[in-house]
């Protein structure tokens, strides 16, 4: 049986810490710290008394007292924490994959920021329906300022009861001013997997969002319906993927390898494995079809597990190809360089509902090489181009062509004009329309499509994986460095 290991869903800014490097603790080492412990304890005691004895001037909660001095010792990294109860209980119903909340992914904060960015928000969720947006930094939460809150602590001040309303003030770029929104609580069902298919190039495409206990079953239908195709290529999109539970990433990774692969391992401070992470069946997918995982720079933790174990194997079948032609798990990671989050944290239920979140090792690919604050390097480099901006589309709507230009001469019908930017006007879109919109519009996805056509239409000139991704590299002009030499006359 899998144990089922944590891996912090939201995701976390790229701090290295040297929590790992120091030698195994002796005996005296432990007999030291135990007495540091006690004796400080005693110091505490005395200090809450003197302030239930001698009467301090205001009121003091002790529950709040003890959970920020406990919080404060256990914040050993990044990603250490203690959680109180409804914190706690928080976490708990965001690995389920259903919970009351607002809906949007956010990033990691340090407890002396005084913003934090909303990273994407779920389709058809509450924050989408009121407008906020990937980049909107969040300030205040029901007129309280969020410095000084941990990332768990701001996430639980957004969830609550059903129906209930929460209150956030935002800065959004172009805006001279913070925006106050009120949005309603509701269940936040995510989908973390969805699928489409690019019928010209005949390509598929598989988004995965967050690695949660209904994500395998999602990814798992999705790919068996696609299986009745013989696509060119599959795109598995894990950009702004933070992560999950790490058995999830396993799981979806049995889908792709043979069945006892490994997938992870972990090592404590001392460099002691503790656990290797294998698949346990059989894949499910077509193993000659060549997979291409975008990821970005927030595409982290189980996700880089995921696609780090992924290229590995694939490496070590071209390496047993040998002369022959690779036909089986082509893999090839396209994007920019993952976050780098490779510990592992264990939640470790304590007393009064609260739990302990701990980094308690660091992952390892089946090379034996740990992400940790390096995060992996894309086979095939390509940079996100960002849509022009509001003002740059205004400057291109009236500057730069004939038909801008006064008294210019208009060949079209004026009438069908204006008809068409009335319907364009009054059109409406869902989710799921803007979504294939935006999707349709994605440079990075475009240049994987690229990338993918190149392989297609080369059969011949390539045999394994390391051979593809130096054809696609010689063909498709990525975001390398080109070498230029000046040709005088």
């Amino acid at each position: 049986m899998k144990r089922c290991v944590y891996l912090p869903i939201i995701i976390s800014l790229i701090i290295q810490t040297n929590i790992f490097a120091v030698p195994p603790k002796t005996d005296i080492q432990l007999d030291i710290f135990d007495k540091s412990i006690y004796d400080w304890s005693r110091v505490m005691s005395e200090a809450f008394h003197l302030v239930k004895t001698k009467y301090y001037v205001k009121d003091v909660n002790p529950e709040d007292a003890m959970i920020s001095a406990i919080n404060s010792f256990v914040h050993l990294d990044p990603h250490s924490t203690f959680l109180d109860p409804k914190t706690y209980k928080q976490i708990l119903q965001s690995t389920s994959g259903e919970f009351f909340g607002i809906g949007v992914a956010i990033a990691q904060k340090m407890p002396d920021d005084e913003f934090l960015v909303f990273i994407d928000t779920i389709p058809g969720g509450p924050a989408e329906a009121k407008g906020i947006k990937a980049g909107d930094k969040l300030i205040d939460v029901d007129g309280s300022a969020i410095r000084g809150l941990t990332t768990d602590e701001v996430s639980a001040k957004l969830k609550g009861p059903r129906h209930t309303s929460v209150t956030i003030k935002i800065m959004r770029e172009h805006y001279p001013e913070p925006l106050v929104i009120t949005i309603n609580r509701d269940v936040v069902k995510e989908q973390n997997s969805f699928c489409y298919l690019f019928k010209e190039p005949n390509i598929c495409y598989l988004h995965l969002n967050m690695f949660t206990q209904n994500a395998v079953s999602q990814l798992s239908q999705l790919l068996k319906k696609s299986q009745n195709h013989n696509y060119n290529g599959l795109i598995l999109d894990l950009r702004n993927n933070s992560g999950g539970l790490l058995n999830s990433a396993v799981d979806i990774a049995e889908l792709f390898l043979d069945s006892k692969s490994l997938v992870a391992t972990t090592k404590d401070r001392n460099n002691t494995v503790i656990e290797h992470f294998r698949t346990q069946k059989n894949p499910t997918t077509n193993a000659s079809l060549p997979i291409f995982i975008l990821m970005n720079n927030y595409t982290a933790s189980a996700a880089e597990i995921l696609a780090g174990c992924l290229k590995v194997h694939s490496d070590k079948v071209a390496q047993q190809s040998g002369g022959k032609k690779q036909n089986k798990l082509l893999v090839f990671l396209v994007g920019t360089r993952t976050f780098g989050k490779g510990s592992v944290q264990e939640l470790i239920p304590i007393s009064n509902d609260c739990a302990v979140k701990l980094t308690t090792a660091l992952y390892f690919l089946p090379n034996d090489e740990t992400v940790q604050g390096i995060g992996i390097e894309p086979d095939i480099k390509i940079e996100q181009k960002l849509p022009p901006t509001e003002q740059m589309q205004w400057v291109n709507s009236f500057f730069g062509k004939e038909s801008a230009l006064k008294n210019s001469i208009k060949v079209h019908d004026s009438k069908d004009d204006k008809k068409h930017k009335k319907e364009k006007k009054t059109e409406t879109k869902n989710h799921k329309e803007r979504r294939k919109e935006v999707l349709a519009k994605d440079s990075q996805i475009r240049d994987t499509i690229t990338c993918i056509n190149i392989l297609h239409t080369n059969q011949d000139k390539w045999k394994n994986r390391n051979d593809a991704i130096k054809l696609i590299n010689s063909i498709f002009v990525n975001d390398g460095e080109l070498t230029l030499e000046e040709i005088e006359g």
